[in-house]
């Protein structure tokens, strides 16, 4: 590549840090320009669940995405402990899916955290009660998940900045990115790059709408709680609809979520916390007594049907955009930051990027 620059990534959240931790792993210089602090938004707020994938029956594009995730997340995090000694709490922990009350009749597993092929353990109310005695005494039906696994997102950010800058990538924060195009090429207040990429999650629609693109990525605002109990140990993940509470090995619980149309307003909501605390509560009757640590909102990127875009945008010759993966961010990350650095660096991507460009839509 003939610049100084090989990649310049606009945002430094799990998707852009990601992508710029294997563009530098094969010797790219790149560069990240993060409006606010890196990985301080949605990227931090979530909750880190890896749900369970299989590549071998993985039949849609989404499914692949996922399940190369899986496979690819226990060798990125040994990698980044090896490199930054800074752990990012990767554990294979399991699951318990439990019927959600608004559904009555859904089956269990939903395809919110099961995939073809991977195995399940359907519980009745003996083993619920031998094996989660915590879980609400109502309960009297369980699927188990045992190859589900969890990262502590703020960890796992920390570590990913970490590893992005002893390979030689440049982080620049707080720095208020505008889009410029000359003729067919985009660049940033005079920094060029041979590609550039968007990867601002839920500001990734209004960075590129002064170019004429339209994609349709919006900010949904998801609403957490934080519990600390005296249990030290590491639970099952807890699953209910689109719910979940998210044991952690220092006793905390983590509580979510929300998903709420409200622009970019990151603010929390009485309304908002206080249905997460009686969900906490009605699911772990112990949770009643636990001491309520903190209270966060972060903005998830939504999409349409919640797949992500990636890939080039066609009317330049050096963007490109990975951004709108919604719920499933910090999931989908391992394997949309390694698609994407081999996409930029002109190598055959390990999955193709087809199916994941048919919404992005250029004015004319």
């Amino acid at each position: 590549m003939s610049n100084p620059l090989d990649v310049l990534i606009l945002g430094g959240g799990v998707i852009g840090l990601t992508t710029a931790w294997y563009l530098a792993g094969q010797g790219a210089r790149v560069r990240i320009l993060e409006r606010g602090e890196v990985g301080r938004a949605a990227s931090w707020a979530g909750a880190g669940i890896l749900p369970p994938a299989l590549e071998a029956v993985a039949l849609s594009p989404m499914d692949r995405l996922r399940a190369l995730s899986v496979r690819l997340f226990p060798e990125l995090s040994a990698e980044l402990l090896r490199e930054t000694g800074v752990p990012n709490g990767y554990v294979v922990c399991g699951g318990i899916e439990l019927p959600d009350p608004e559904h009555p009749g859904l089956d269990l597993p939903t395809e919110e955290w099961h995939s073809p092929g991977v195995p399940v353990e359907h519980w009745g109310r003996e083993t619920i009660r031998a094996t989660a005695p915590y879980l609400a005494p109502d309960i009297d039906r369980a699927v188990y998940l045992p190859s589900l696994a969890q990262v502590r997102n703020p960890w796992h950010m920390r570590a990913l900045a970490e590893g992005c800058r002893r390979r030689g990538v440049e982080i620049l924060e707080k720095f208020d990115a505008r889009l410029v195009a000359h003729r067919s090429r985009v660049a940033v207040e005079g920094i060029d790059a041979d590609r550039v990429l968007v990867a601002a999650g839920a500001w990734s629609a209004e960075l590129l709408a002064p170019l004429g693109i339209r994609l349709p990525v919006r900010p949904v605002r998801g609403q957490m709680l934080l519990y600390r109990t005296p249990d030290a140990w590491v639970r099952p993940v807890l699953l209910q609809g689109k719910r979940y509470l998210v044991p952690r090995a220092d006793g905390r619980i983590l509580v979510g979520s929300t998903e709420e149309e409200a622009g970019f307003d990151a603010t929390t909501t009485a309304d908002g916390l206080a249905g997460l605390a009686a969900f906490a509560r009605r699911v772990m009757p112990a949770l009643a007594d636990a001491s309520l640590e903190r209270s966060w909102a972060g903005l998830r990127p939504g999409s349409p049907a919640g797949v992500p875009f990636l890939g080039a945008i066609p009317s330049f010759d050096n963007l490109h955009v990975a951004c709108g993966h919604f719920r499933a961010g910090i999931q989908l990350s391992a394997a949309t930051g390694l698609v994407m650095a081999q996409h930029l660096l002109g190598q055959p991507p390990s999955i193709a990027l087809d199916s994941f460009t048919a919404y992005t839509v250029i004015d004319s």
